[in-house]
């Protein structure tokens, strides 16, 4: 405290009083910024209990704005307390962070302070999101499976998928991008197979016990040939139009 005088020293001091003194009288004053009576007594109305929301909303938005400013009026309060008790002490004015001595001019400014400008950790952007996303990830996060390379079955990706080919709330013009035409494009992962996993699976298919392997000559098993994938050994017919 040797940094400052004992003019700059009785200067601050009165400037605190004086804003504590404020302070209390405007809490004291105002009830608490009204707060110490009901929501009904402020609003006037009989009940609150049977008004729809929207129609005390207003009243609800004032509730929670003179809530945010007591609180500030009570935090105030009690750093300019603090201050106080800092100067009967003899530790007025020294950095909490650094332990350097602030500057005067800055204590003028702020004369409950207990950090220098360079270590006040209000310049540090709080972080105010909703403490749900801790819990959230990517769609499916939790059900899709796709990542794993031992598991190709049915997942909870799967399950969205045929409910939202019957339809949903989204269109195109909600899309992030500028390149989305059409409603189908709008689905997760629209180009992904749907039912099944391996090309071949889509034109592969058997009776109800596995046997009486058939093949189903559709466009899919045409570009599975064409392709390169497949041979023609697939199926007999293909043997006997080559020969």
């Amino acid at each position: 405290m040797n940094h400052l005088t004992s003019e700059q020293l009785s200067e601050l001091r009165a400037n605190l009083e004086e804003m504590q003194k404020d302070i209390e009288n405007r809490i004291k004053e105002n009830d608490h910024y009204d707060l110490d009576n009901s929501m009904r007594y402020s609003s006037g109305e009989l009940s609150e209990i049977d008004n729809h929301p929207g129609d005390v909303a207003t009243d609800l938005y004032h509730r929670s704005m003179d809530i945010s400013l007591l609180e500030r009026d009570e935090h105030e309060l009690v750093d300019i307390k603090l201050a106080l008790a800092s100067m009967d002490e003899g530790t007025y004015g020294i950095c909490l962070v650094s332990g350097q001595p602030i500057p005067y001019e800055r204590l003028v400014a702020v004369p409950y302070t207990c950090y220098s400008k360079e270590h006040n950790p209000r310049q540090e952007k709080p972080i105010q999101r909703p403490v749900e996303e801790e819990f959230l990830m990517r769609p499916f996060g939790r059900s899709s499976l796709d990542d794993r390379d031992d598991y190709n079955g049915f997942d909870g990706e799967d399950a969205w998928q045929i409910v939202e080919s019957w339809g949903n709330s989204d269109s195109p013009a909600m899309a992030e991008g500028n390149n989305i035409d059409s409603y189908n494009e709008m689905e997760i992962e629209p180009g992904e197979p749907n039912g099944w996993v391996e090309p071949w699976e889509n034109f592969v298919a058997t009776d109800i016990t596995g046997n009486n392997v058939t093949i189903i000559r559709g466009p899919s098993y045409e570009h599975y040939l064409e392709s390169g994938e497949g041979s023609f050994l697939l199926e007999p017919n293909k043997i006997e139009e080559q020969e």
